[in-house]
């Protein structure tokens, strides 16, 4: 697997930080957070999917991406592995959404996610509703050719990535 680019953001947490959602999570630039935002665990974000460097959004719009993620705060951190997908746009100004779905949207940077709000680490989400900062490390890599082919065999992949 041949690593492509990497972006880095940093945003904050939130007190409303609950964590909840079981499709998604998101991390916006947005200041503020309710309660009802059960997929947003980070606010203040330096960069929205717009923000993008060009080179990366082309490399994530592609169906052999994978996008490697990693969010730290304080001691906490957490790997996500999600796919890109060739029907990406990368167009919304504010918003940064992985989704356990393929349902795509001009948010949405990863399909497929290993992780969603719910299942992500308590601690890293009880960092997070403490206002802490985040890290939010992105790592594009691309399948071969031949391991492309079927759902199965991608995440087979993924679990000999980690």
């Amino acid at each position: 697997m041949e690593k492509k680019l990497c972006e880095r953001l940093v945003c904050s947490g939130h007190p409303n930080v609950r964590a909840l959602h079981q499709s998604t999570f998101e991390i916006t630039k947005e200041e503020y957070l309710t309660p009802t935002g059960t997929c947003i665990i980070g606010v203040h974000a330096d960069k929205g999917s717009c923000d993008l460097s060009p080179e990366f959004k082309r490399e994530i719009a592609s169906d052999a991406a994978v996008l490697v993620t990693t969010l730290s705060a304080g001691t906490e951190t957490c790997i996500i592995t999600a796919r890109g997908s060739s029907r990406l746009t990368l167009s919304h100004p504010t918003d940064l959404v992985w989704r356990r779905s393929s349902y795509v949207d001009e948010r949405t940077i990863g399909v497929y996610s290993d992780f969603t709000a719910k299942t992500l680490p308590r601690n890293l989400i009880a960092i997070l509703a403490q206002e802490e900062k985040m890290t939010v490390d992105m790592e594009i890599f691309t399948i071969p050719e031949e391991e492309q082919s079927s759902v199965p065999q991608i995440q087979a992949f993924f679990h000999r990535l980690l």
